[in-house]
């Protein structure tokens, strides 16, 4: 039921809430107006990106390249995440296919045989207890082998070759200790053989003596013009000397 008083309510009789509201209305609108003026805060900002294009990177607002670089970043990142994914899936396929490798099953022949077989052998007798297999275990060495040799005669990288170097060592060490007492010193000099001639291809241009840089070019010559007075012997003064104006 409507009240009788037909007098309208007063804006002191306006709830509190419905005060407070208007200005702050009034002043987040103003606010909003001011920032889009000349130099305003968003005016500023509109004018940086309407300028980006004919700036170009160096010229254009730092905090445009700042934006730019965390979109940049996040975006590998994502790239990289699914990259990764992709490429440790491949590669367990491919580690994973390859036949199981064991104790005396042996398939190499010929003079590869003697560094190939105790090789397997090793691997397979110490890989137990592993999370990956013997025959991921081997597959692995003979990739790190052959990459470590391809790249260290394209790129020679010293990082690369030291990888080659402790391959062949390690190599090495394994066909000595899994070869038989009877023929050890024979395969260990067979394996050191194929290993240094591999070598003149993973380590090509490797050279031990130290690097001497001479520079040369014009002599620095550095002219001070000087006047030596020689010292005059003491000699008593001319008799024929007269002072002027006297």
């Amino acid at each position: 039921m409507a009240p009788n008083d037909p007098t309208p309510a007063a804006d002191n009789d306006r709830p509190a809430a419905t005060q407070k509201k208007e200005p702050r209305l009034a002043e987040a609108r103003a606010w909003w107006n001011e920032a889009w003026d000349d130099g305003g805060v968003f005016h500023e900002m509109w004018e940086d990106v309407r300028r980006a294009p004919e700036a170009g990177w160096h010229g254009m607002a730092n905090w445009i390249k700042a934006l730019a670089a965390v979109a940049v970043f996040s975006f590998v990142v994502l790239l990289f995440d699914g990259a990764v994914d992709v490429l440790l899936d491949a590669a367990h396929r491919i580690l994973t296919a390859v036949p199981n490798v064991q104790v005396g099953d042996n398939t190499s022949t010929g003079v590869w045989a003697t560094i190939d077989n105790p090789v397997r052998s090793y691997i397979a007798a110490h890989s137990a207890g592993l999370p990956i297999s013997a025959s991921t275990v081997y597959t692995l060495w003979q990739a790190t082998g052959l990459f470590s040799l391809i790249a260290g005669f394209m790129t020679r990288s010293n990082g690369v070759r030291l990888t080659w170097t402790a391959w062949g060592i390690a190599g090495i060490a394994m066909v000595w200790t899994t070869t038989p007492e009877t023929s050890r010193t024979v395969a260990t000099a067979i394996a050191v053989l194929a290993w240094t001639i591999a070598s003149a291809f993973a380590l090509r241009g490797l050279n031990l003596r130290p690097r001497v840089f001479a520079t040369v070019g014009a002599p620095q010559v550095t002219v001070q013009p000087q006047i030596h007075i020689p010292a005059q012997p003491d000699s008593p003064a001319p008799d024929n000397v007269r002072q002027l104006n006297r």
